[in-house]
């Protein structure tokens, strides 16, 4: 089990982390604060580059300590809060699969974050090393409220445009 909960932690955080660099710095192909930006504006997250900035530090820094399993239930809780929004302000209205950019991929990024937070780290991760035993489901429903009420916070302040408005 150790070593599967260390493949887990690695896999999706380091791919979040990647995606948090995309909009960060423009790495792996991304666009960077600016061109992040603008897309985040279009879909009413103004000023687009704060939230731009705010989205790739959520995903790298939640990725980072996920793949570490340092502060699980904060990374988890960070990693939904980013999911959601995606999920929510982009991928939803577009159905479940991810082939017509569905919430899928969204979905399971979250779920497998939260599900490391109700299982905990493993022995293989600095919270086990360190001692920290904040894991089971006080703390993988903490973060799932957090991470969701986060993202909700999020969404809320969002400007959305007249043209896609639903009456």
């Amino acid at each position: 089990m150790t070593i599967g909960i260390l493949i887990l932690r690695l896999v999706v955080g380091l791919t979040l982390a990647a995606h948090g660099t995309q909009k960060l710095f423009g790495w792996f192909g991304g666009y960077g604060l600016a061109g992040t930006g603008g897309f985040l504006e279009l879909l009413g997250f103004v000023p687009g580059r704060r939230n731009a900035l705010a989205a790739g530090l959520a995903e790298t820094a939640g990725g980072l300590l996920l793949a570490l399993g340092f502060a699980t239930p904060l990374a988890a809780a960070m990693i939904v809060a980013v999911m959601f929004v995606a999920a929510i302000s982009v991928h939803l209205k577009q159905g479940f699969f991810i082939t017509k950019q569905g919430y899928e991929y969204t979905l399971i990024l979250a779920i497998a974050a939260l599900s490391v937070a109700f299982t905990g780290p493993g022995s293989l991760s600095l919270d086990a090393v360190l001692g920290v035993r904040d894991a089971g489901p006080v703390w993988g429903l903490a973060a799932l409220i957090f991470g969701v009420a986060g993202g909700a916070l999020r969404l809320a302040r969002r400007q959305i445009p007249v043209a896609q408005k639903v009456d």
